[in-house]
């Protein structure tokens, strides 16, 4: 059997007919181009981008076949994780007979994972990693991160809506958005959207 899923996405990569880029279109820790097979596709991927414990991620763009190209597999991502490399499909209902592909993947060194995006929609966390991921970009200027700091050292905690008042430099949003991406800053991002009363802590490493 052989596989091509060790590549990058690129124009000369694919060889399935609906790959393409979706928003938002910034990524934190992909490989390669991001293109996507679907929508679900991009928003698992939102999610993998804030996980702790992937390292980087890329985007499948060929199938995985049998010896002879008979037999045509499609996954959506390779990542590499703390704790070993997936082979990671996304579903939009229930998961099928996948004991085929799991095997390959055993063969090349891959766990292979099926993820039914349903399930994922129902908490917070989709929705505020899609929000935060739109302003992903530049880091937030020395002043504003120093502000932010100094009055968290002082308060312990504040609210999302005082760290916005204290950004000075920058767009207020864009900038604590940008601590929260880079692992300056958390909140909750799990049971409740963002909002002015979210509580912000300073990253202790």
């Amino acid at each position: 059997m052989k596989t091509e899923f060790a590549h990058a996405a690129g124009d000369e990569a694919c060889d399935f007919p609906k790959y393409r880029p979706y928003p938002p279109f910034a990524t934190l820790k992909c490989v390669g181009r991001p293109l996507y097979r679907s929508r679900d596709a991009r928003d698992y991927a939102c999610l993998l981008d804030l996980d702790p414990s992937v390292l980087s991620w890329r985007c499948v763009t060929h199938a995985v076949t049998d010896d002879i190209g008979v037999r045509r597999y499609f996954v959506d991502f390779a990542v590499e994780c703390n704790d070993g490399h997936l082979l990671v499909e996304v579903w939009t209902s229930s998961v099928a007979d996948t004991q085929w592909i799991t095997g390959v993947a055993e063969c090349f060194g891959y766990r292979y994972k099926a993820v039914r995006m349903p399930e994922l929609r129902k908490g917070a966390r989709l929705q505020n990693v899609r929000d935060l991921l739109r302003y992903a970009g530049p880091d937030a200027p020395l002043g504003d991160r120093i502000r932010i700091l100094a009055a968290l050292d002082e308060m312990g905690t504040l609210t999302l809506a005082e760290c916005l008042s204290a950004v000075r430099e920058d767009r207020p949003m864009r900038a604590v958005a940008s601590m929260i991406l880079s692992g300056v800053l958390e909140a909750d991002l799990d049971n409740t959207l963002l909002g002015p009363d979210t509580v912000v802590r300073r990253v202790r490493n």
